[in-house]
């Protein structure tokens, strides 16, 4: 599948995508978003504005509290190749509070960088939020409970070399297809300049 090109095709609809998408085993949505440009991962967001709006199923599945589910990320900004793809890890929480899900970011970078660590949360209640997306990464929370064995030692994003990448910052999600999701970052000043794709393993 090649998702660049149809991406740069005006008359694509998202449904085409979504379906073309189901299609496919992991190894082949992972293809198909690696790869795809700044243009064309913003393309993808806007097309996805139109999508059902995404849920913390479409993150962790049918998982129970403490059990990881992964994404492979393909993100548009202008580095090396191999510096585009991470992954983010969610899991959800042990019983008892507000909905949310705990995650971090995973990959070569998180030995110099830090974890980046985040909660998941819903933007219903905050209009200006909801237009971006049903659910938001959110960099200004850390998990407020345990997180599961063998993630690494949680701490803020104001600490360390974290706070020039993570500090400040909320992703807001959409949902592309069952597995893949599009994300837009935003700053302390607006809006940034990239998107990423998420891709789901099952």
């Amino acid at each position: 599948m090649n998702l660049s090109a149809r991406l740069r095709d005006p008359t694509t609809a998202l449904g085409a995508l979504r379906d073309d998408l189901d299609a496919l085993d992991h190894a082949g949505r992972l293809d198909a978003v690696v790869g795809c440009d700044r243009v064309e991962l913003a393309r993808l967001y806007e097309l996805a504005a139109d999508a059902p709006p995404i849920d913390d199923i479409h993150f962790v599945g049918d998982r129970g509290p403490l059990e990881p589910a992964t994404h492979d990320g393909w993100n548009s900004l202008p580095l090396p190749r191999a510096s585009r793809r991470f992954q983010k890890v969610f899991a959800r929480p042990e019983p008892g509070g507000a909905p949310r899900l705990f995650g971090y970011n995973e990959g070569d970078a998180r030995k110099w960088i830090g974890p980046g660590y985040f909660q998941l949360v819903p933007t219903a209640g905050t209009p200006e939020w909801e237009a971006r997306g049903a659910w938001v990464v959110d960099y200004f929370r850390v998990p407020d409970g345990k997180v599961p064995d063998g993630w690494p030692k949680v701490v803020p994003n104001w600490w360390g070399p974290q706070v020039l990448v993570y500090d400040g910052t909320r992703d807001f999600m959409r949902r592309v297809s069952r597995h893949v999701s599009i994300g837009k970052p935003w700053g302390r000043l607006g809006s940034l300049p990239f998107c990423f794709a998420l891709v789901r393993r099952d």
